[in-house]
């Protein structure tokens, strides 16, 4: 059963515990099959790149990067899963991601990348059932990013993940836009190019209502990445931008 004392943890772990949307750049090469999947939100493609990963994970076992490699391709497949609304689906992907993103950091847990990615995939589970899985995971996402910062201070993903998780939590909490975007600034400071920080940085300031930054923003994350078809989305949420004389 449930009690206050449970609930009263909330605060603590909401920053880091809703990994949510487009964080898994790694700092490592990737497949570019897998960042094209992504991109385009192809499920199909994503399921048959895990297959291949599986196999490869399975041969090497004592390879931090094939469990790292499996991990992320899992995070990739919950994020889309999200962003396409079938939460349950994406708690799937982000639960079985688990294990190889344990068996990463066992195998070399001095890695700040993958400290932050089993922190964003502890956080992937959550939205399918917010109360469980907080009280599940939520000490998971905040731990595992704060240990990335430790071990990395110029990790750009890991303030990206802190602010995501800032824009989520209410100001009376210790959130919001203003707290968000020091984050999601410092990230862009360390890392200019990182497009996910600019795309980030457009929708915290379109829940701000600063409409005409939030364009230049997410229009700058597609000059970084053009086929993010998530950022698109983003972008076509904003209301129309106006004329000259209007």
């Amino acid at each position: 059963m449930f009690s206050v004392r449970n609930l009263s943890v909330f605060p603590k772990i909401l920053p880091t515990l809703i990994l949510l949307g487009p964080l898994a750049f790694p700092a490592t090469n990737v497949d570019v099959g897998l960042v094209k999947a992504r991109n385009s939100q192809d499920l199909k493609s994503l399921d048959e790149i895990i297959s291949r990963y599986k196999q490869a994970a399975a041969a090497d076992q004592k390879s931090a990067d094939s469990q790292y490699r499996l991990a992320l391709a899992y995070s990739y497949a919950a994020e889309v899963s999200l962003e396409l609304r079938d939460k349950k689906r994406s708690e799937g992907y982000a639960e079985t991601g688990i294990d190889p993103a344990r068996g990463a950091l066992a195998l070399n847990g001095g890695n700040a990348e993958y400290h932050r990615l089993y922190g964003q995939i502890c956080g992937q589970v959550i939205p399918a059932n917010p109360l469980l899985g907080a009280l599940k995971y939520g000490q998971c996402a905040r731990d595992e990013i704060n240990k990335a910062l430790e071990l990395d201070q110029k990790s750009a993903l890991a303030y990206v993940s802190r602010g995501v998780g800032n824009y989520y939590l209410p100001e009376g909490m210790g959130g919001g836009v203003d707290v968000a975007l020091k984050d999601i600034d410092r990230a862009i400071a360390i890392n200019p190019k990182l497009s996910e920080a600019y795309l980030w940085k457009g929708i915290v300031l379109r829940k701000a209502g600063r409409n005409a930054e939030a364009r230049q923003a997410l229009q700058h994350s597609l000059q970084l990445d053009p086929d993010r078809l998530w950022a698109k989305e983003q972008l076509a949420k904003l209301p129309a931008e106006a004329k000259p004389g209007q």
